[in-house]
């Protein structure tokens, strides 16, 4: 029975990919910087942990704990909206320690097993905004781009072992607590500076009127297709208004 570690499994597309493996049969290992057992079936095959993918003794600890561990899906993320100028650069490094260097130092700590064992598989969440042009993202979409170069050069370094390495890019879903968390559960107005305010509410009323949404089962199916493709794909767009801006660029 294979193993599957995710990060960042307490709500969104982290709890459902979770649920989704469970559901396939696998162990997983739900890991969440607050645990919260409650929010994933109660199972033998299922492991809540504690983790902080910006601490490298949290990580240590996971893996540890964790055990062989067959795919790592790096899924937890800081969500961030506003236009760049109104971002304090504390708040850019946030976004970066988790989103881009969470994921290297994850991607870091479960290599030599998955190298020494001649299998595995990295998922590397990133996200729709990296395959379009798209305002008020400037910092996200930085974070994420990190990690979609990064990946493609971290799959050629381990083809020869047999390990691979993708990203998954999901769409824009309105079930999810994305806009609150990259408001730091404020308004969006208050991180706005004047000048840009038109811009960021015609920027806004875009992005809310879009006629296609991705929905938390779009990206655990396509977590779940790209760890199990043999293909040698690397990007795997999860979500109709994702797969759109793939097939646009």
């Amino acid at each position: 029975m294979k193993t599957v570690l995710i990060t960042g499994t307490s709500s969104g597309y982290g709890r459902e990919t979770a649920r989704h493996f469970h559901s396939q049969g696998w162990n997983v290992i739900a890991t969440m910087r607050t645990p919260r057992p409650d929010v994933l079936p109660e199972s033998d095959r299922l492991r809540v942990v504690e983790l902080d993918v910006t601490s490298p003794e949290s990580i240590t600890a996971v893996f540890e704990a964790a055990g062989p561990v067959d795919v790592l899906v790096n899924n937890a993320g800081v969500p961030s909206i506003s236009v760049f100028e109104g971002t304090p650069m504390a708040r850019v490094r946030e976004v970066f320690e988790t989103n881009t260097f969470g994921v290297m130092a994850m991607t870091q700590a479960v290599l030599p097993q998955l190298r020494e064992r001649g299998s595995g598989v990295v998922v590397n969440v990133t996200s729709s905004v990296v395959l379009g042009h798209m305002p008020l993202s400037a910092v996200y979409k930085a974070s994420k781009m990190a990690i979609e170069g990064f990946t493609a050069s971290l799959a050629l370094e381990l083809a020869p072992f047999g390990v691979q390495a993708k990203t998954v890019q999901p769409g824009a879903c309105l079930t999810t607590n994305f806009a609150a968390r990259a408001t730091n559960g404020g308004s969006l107005d208050a991180l706005v500076p004047a000048p840009y305010a038109a811009f960021a509410k015609e920027a806004m009323d875009d992005f809310t009127g879009q006629d296609v949404f991705t929905k938390e089962s779009d990206v655990a199916e396509t977590v779940w297709r790209a760890v199990h493709d043999t293909t040698g794909q690397l990007r795997f767009p999860a979500g109709p208004d994702a797969v759109r801006l793939a097939q646009a660029k």
